[in-house]
């Protein structure tokens, strides 16, 4: 099975190479992207949105013969939801790593622009649970993996137009929360939750972790993805 995996802001396909070890022994064949813009300049990215991010996976998905498997990691989830919307009869399950699902409309969150672009922000900005798994060294790591965003990307709606992408299925690997805390948290935003609702299948598997197991638990992620992609669970 061909596993399509989207980074989430910040990060590109490099953030999931201890992840694809678990993947390849399983006898899948991942395919980390690196999304349009990521670490260009105001003046080469601006004209840069959501739907360019999901364009670039829907171009991967259609250079495939067989449905493929997406993995998403934070905001790239939305990029994911967007992909499945456009393509909805050729995606075999979406694998969601520590985000949710966006209502139509939704945007993935707003940051500090610094000369026109989105630059990693202080991991002060970060709620505690989210970072407590990651050592100084770990920190230090992710850092110099990180490149700005293009401007928009962040705070661009995302446009959801098929209702077909609600019968494709869906596992939630949360960081902390089991399924019925997941949707308690939904409660404060009532159109997610309605997303969320609508979908036929839905999982919720906590890992244990913060909001980055790729680096603090990559190989628990990597055997987390395999048991959704071959269990659907």
């Amino acid at each position: 099975m061909d596993i399509l995996l989207i980074p989430g802001l910040w990060l590109d396909a490099s953030s999931w190479n201890d992840v694809l070890p678990a993947l390849q022994d399983a006898g899948h064949r991942p395919v980390p992207l690196t999304m349009p813009g990521l670490g260009l300049p105001a003046p080469e990215s601006a004209d840069i949105g959501i739907t360019d991010w999901v364009d670039a996976v829907t171009s991967e998905i259609d250079r495939r013969a067989d449905p493929v498997v997406l993995v998403a990691h934070s905001g790239g989830g939305n990029v994911a939801w967007g992909a499945v919307d456009a393509r909805p009869d050729r995606v075999a399950r979406v694998v969601l790593v520590d985000t949710v699902l966006p209502a139509d409309g939704g945007s993935i969150s707003e940051f500090p622009l610094v000369d026109g672009v989105v630059p990693f922000p202080d991991w002060e900005t970060f709620d505690a649970p989210d970072t407590a798994d990651l050592d100084t060294p770990t920190r230090e790591r992710i850092v110099a993996m990180t490149a700005s965003v293009p401007g928009r990307v962040p705070t661009d709606p995302l446009p959801l137009t098929d209702e077909r992408r609600h019968r494709v299925p869906v596992t939630i690997l949360s960081g902390a929360l089991d399924d019925a805390q997941l949707r308690t948290m939904l409660r404060e935003w009532p159109r997610y939750a309605a997303e969320l609702d609508a979908v036929v299948e839905v999982d919720v598997i906590p890992l244990g972790s913060g909001h980055w197991p790729q680096y603090s638990m990559p190989t628990r992620l990597g055997e987390a993805i395999v048991t959704a992609v071959d269990g659907g669970a």
